[in-house]
Parts: structure tokens; C-alpha cells; sequence
């Protein structure tokens, strides 16, 4: 096979080889391992492919598309760089985006390879190529070359490369295409600055960071939407945070919140500025960020009790973000009646709302009343325990009819608020003397596709892996849901058949 598929390369390789030969090698090549190409390739071959691209048949350019994916496969990423960077950069000039998108995933081999990626920090005009492609139509395209750069700029050189040369103008002259393509040079930039302190201290000194802050804090309501997303990325590493905290731009951004009550358009930017600093209370110290900024907390709290469906899903989204540790849930109790008060609403929504909210409401609920064993204090317990009870007057049945509705999604949600509660012994309690609650644990008929026995099944371990279940649960129980576990998630019963005499 090997044999014929090398004869059709030959072939191939001339300048005028037909349509039908570049076929029949696109087949020839599907039935041959990369390896067993590589003794038999040359530059000449690849060269004289590449060649046969620079037509307008687009059938001719998508054979040879095919057959140049399975051949560069069977090359290293150090050789396609060092034999075939004119075609490189040929192909992320040509007007067929499957050809940029073969170019492209090849460069995103050659960045991946420490001996390989050093070759294209001498390839200005590559590089160049590369940034252009950022502006391109095809977000695929785009996409790659972001990825590609953000891995050329993890060394130093390549933060030399891209922001101590002429490439940076190549950054802005992108940026100047669209609106679109300015936001995402500042994805990448982004993607870089959170690598390190140094690689943040480049994107600063290029005066993009600057730019992108500008824009967070400026007039237009729809561009604020779009760079705060981007800022909150940029809050995710400690070095992030802290350039964001030197520049004022955390109080700039409470300000804006507390300044959003006289602003009509405030619902565009207000859900993700509220979301920053949920995931800012998160990474950093929830204590700290609300007493810090209190605006934040009164404001989650105004969305959540609003009647505005989108408010009230970005509020309890975080909710959920802000009470997922132990010190985000001892700031909510601080509220006293407030925050109990709110549960008993997320409870009603997580029943009533539109899907897309209750699943919202599952999952934030989830959030709030999980405790790690090893933070099972008395006094946390108690509160998780008035938490379940503030969400309705029958918790438990209220989350068991989620569990029983037809619609998948809400059927795992709400197996999921189980197993957030399943190892904490008031919970075990409350679901050994609910009727019929174990056996419906334990009866794996009721869960119709892989999602839900995957989640009935983690229910099941918490319950399992908790320290207290065989001493409250009793053993007939407890040896029940342990022959579950050890079943797996998609254990059938045998069934017998007995052969009737006469029967067909």
C-alpha cells in the first residue's frame, strides 16, 4: 500500500498532475500510517503540493488540502519550519480559509515544539502573517492564530518579538480593521499578560493594557459589556489583580456600579461588573472584597430581588460564585434575614422560573449548601441546614419533584442539590424519614439516559464516603447503596427467561 500511495506522490508531485491522480493519492494516503510516509516524502513532493494549491479550482485546492494534512502529520514540526516557511507564509495569504486553516494548525504544531517554535521568532514575515490572520473572517482562523501567538509569547524572546519590533505596529494596524478584530487583539493580549508579571509588564508598556482599561471606563455602554469579560480574565492570576488594584481600576469599576441607579442603559454592563467582582471575591477574600466594596453585595442582593429575569439570573449565578467556599458563605449569613429571605425566592424560582433560570437556581443552590467534611463544623452545619429549610416549606419534596420531571437537565440539577447535602448528617436524617426517599435513591429505573445515571451515581458515593451514613441510615440501607457503588452507573439486572416447551 505504502508502495502505491509513494508511485501517486510521484506523480502527483508534477505540476500538471490531474484531478483524478490527486484523488485517487487522497485515498491511497487514508489507508497508509504517517510513519511509513515520512522515508519516502521530500521538500520536492511538499513544494510541488503546495504549488498545485495556487489555482482557482477549489476542488483541486480541497485534494490537496486533504493530502497535505496527512502528509505534514508524518513530518516534524522542526523540519515543516526549516524546509517549507515560504509556503508557510504563502498559505496564510491565500483566499481559501480550509488552506489558512491547514497553515495555521501547522504553526500551532510548530509553537508547541521548544526546538521548533525558536525557528518562527526568526521568521518576522511569518509573524507578520500570523498577526494578520487575526483580522480574517473565519473565526476559526483568528481563533488559531490568537492561540498561536499567546504560546510564541511565553519566553522572553518572543515578548522581544512581538513587543520590541515593528510587529507591534502589525498588532495595531489589526486592531484599526473592526471593532470586532480590536477585541480580539485584546483577548490575546489578555491571554499573554496572564501569563506572568513580566509578560504583563510588555502588554502595559505596548500600551494596549492601558487602551483596553480605557475602554472598560469610557462612555460607550456596549463596548464596557465586552472589556469587562475580558478584565475579569486579566483578575484570575494574583499578578492581574494587582496591577488592576495599582491602576484604581477595581474602585473605578464600584464606582460605576454605584453610579449605575441614574444610567438607563446600566443593563447592558451591570450583569459582568457585578460578575468581576463575584469572581474577584472568589479568588482573592470574599470577607475582604465586601466590606471593601459594600456596594457589590447591595447590589447582588437589588438584582436578585428585582422582578428583571436577567438580573435576577446573574445574581444568583453569583451568589452561587460567592458562596462556593466557606468564607463567601459566612459573609451571606452575616445578612441574617435578608439573605434567608432571598433563599425562600431562589427556592420559588428554582420551581416556577423559565428552565434556563431554575437550572441557574439549581446550581447556585448546590454551590451554597456544599461543606467539604472536613469543614462540618456544628455551627456551619446549623447554618447550611437553616439555609435548606429557608428555600420552601418542604425542601426535600420540592427538589425530589425536580428530580422526577421529564426534562434532563432539571433532573440532574437537582440530583446535584442532593449530593451537596448528602454527606452532612442533618441531611440524612431529613432523607431517611422522607417516605419512599431512599428507595428512590436506589432504584436506578428511573434515570432514562447517561447524564442522569451519572448523577444519580455521585449522589450515591456521596452518601457512601460520608462518615455518618451506616450509623443513620441503618445497614440494610447503607449495604444497598454500598452494592450501587459497586455496581457502577449502568448496571442492568439479568433478567431470567425460563424455555416454555412447544414455544417458537
Amino acid at each position: 500500500m505504502a508502495e502505491a500511495a509513494a508511485e501517486l506522490l510521484e506523480r502527483a508531485a508534477r505540476r500538471d498532475a490531474a484531478l483524478e491522480e490527486l484523488r485517487a493519492l487522497r485515498v491511497a494516503l487514508q489507508a497508509v500510517p504517517p510513519a511509513a510516509l515520512r522515508a519516502r516524502l521530500s521538500e520536492h513532493h511538499l513544494g510541488a503540493l503546495f504549488g498545485l494549491l495556487a489555482v482557482n479550482d477549489r476542488e483541486q485546492v480541497s485534494a490537496c488540502v486533504s493530502i497535505l494534512e496527512r502528509l505534514l502529520q508524518a513530518l516534524d514540526p522542526l523540519y515543516v519550519i526549516q524546509n517549507l516557511r515560504e509556503e508557510l507564509q504563502k498559505g496564510l495569504l491565500h483566499p481559501d480559509d480550509s488552506v489558512k486553516i491547514l497553515t495555521m494548525s501547522q504553526v500551532g504544531r510548530i509553537v508547541e515544539d521548544s526546538a521548533a517554535v525558536t525557528e518562527i521568532l526568526h521568521s518576522p514575515e511569518l509573524l507578520r502573517q500570523i498577526i494578520n490572520c487575526i483580522g480574517g473572517e473565519k473565526i476559526a482562523v483568528a481563533k488559531e492564530a490568537i492561540k498561536s501567538l499567546s504560546r510564541i509569547a511565553q519566553s522572553q524572546e518572543g515578548l522581544e518579538a512581538l513587543f520590541g519590533s515593528s510587529l507591534l505596529s502589525d498588532l495595531r494596524n489589526v486592531m484599526a480593521t473592526s471593532d470586532v478584530v480590536r477585541y480580539r487583539v485584546y483577548e490575546l493580549i489578555v491571554e499573554i499578560s496572564s501569563v506572568s508579571a513580566e509578560s504583563l509588564n510588555y502588554c502595559a508598556n505596548s500600551g494596549l493594557i492601558p487602551e483596553l482599561i480605557g475602554e472598560l471606563t469610557g462612555e460607550d455602554v456596549l463596548v464596557r459589556a465586552t472589556c469587562i469579560e475580558m478584565v475579569t480574565s486579566l483578575a484570575h492570576t494574583a499578578h492581574g489583580r494587582q496591577y488592576l488594584a495599582q491602576q484604581g481600576v477595581i474602585d473605578k469599576i464600584s464606582n460605576i456600579i454605584l453610579g449605575a441607579e441614574s444610567d438607563p442603559f446600566s443593563s447592558f454592563y451591570l450583569p459582568g461588573f457585578v460578575k468581576f467582582f463575584g469572581n474577584l471575591a472568589v479568588v482573592d477574600s470574599p470577607q475582604q472584597i465586601c466590606e471593601r466594596y459594600p456596594v457589590f453585595m447591595e447590589k447582588v442582593f437589588e438584582m436578585a430581588e428585582s422582578q428583571d429575569p436577567t438580573m435576577i439570573g446573574v445574581a444568583v449565578d453569583t451568589l452561587g460564585i460567592l458562596g462556593s467556599n466557606v468564607e463567601g458563605k459566612q459573609v451571606l449569613q452575616k445578612t441574617r434575614s435578608r439573605f434567608q429571605n432571598l433563599l425562600s425566592k431562589i427556592g420559588h424560582q428554582a420551581k416556577n422560573a423559565p428552565t434556563e433560570l431554575r437550572l441557574r437556581c439549581l446550581d447556585a443552590i448546590s454551590s451554597l449548601l456544599y461543606l467539604p467534611p472536613e469543614q462540618q463544623t456544628e455551627d456551619l452545619l446549623r447554618m447550611t441546614e437553616s439555609w435548606f429549610t429557608s428555600l420552601s416549606s418542604q425542601p426535600l419534596e420540592l427538589f425530589r419533584s425536580i428530580s422526577t420531571q421529564p426534562f434532563p437537565d432539571l433532573h440532574c440539577g437537582a440530583l446535584r442539590v442532593f449530593t451537596a447535602i448528602a454527606n452532612q448528617p442533618w441531611a440524612q436524617k431529613l432523607m431517611l424519614s422522607s417516605p419512599g426517599f431512599v428507595e428512590y435513591v436506589v432504584d436506578r429505573s428511573v434515570e432514562p439516559d447517561k447524564a442522569s445515571k451519572d448523577a444519580k451515581y455521585e449522589l450515591v458515593k456521596a452518601l457512601v464516603n460520608s462518615k455518618t451514613i451506616a450509623e443513620i441510615f441503618g445497614n440494610q440501607y447503607y449495604l444497598r447503596l454500598r452494592a450501587y457503588l459497586h455496581e457502577g452507573p449502568y448496571h442492568v439486572k439479568a433478567v431470567s427467561t425460563t424455555a416454555v416447551e412447544g414455544a417458537e
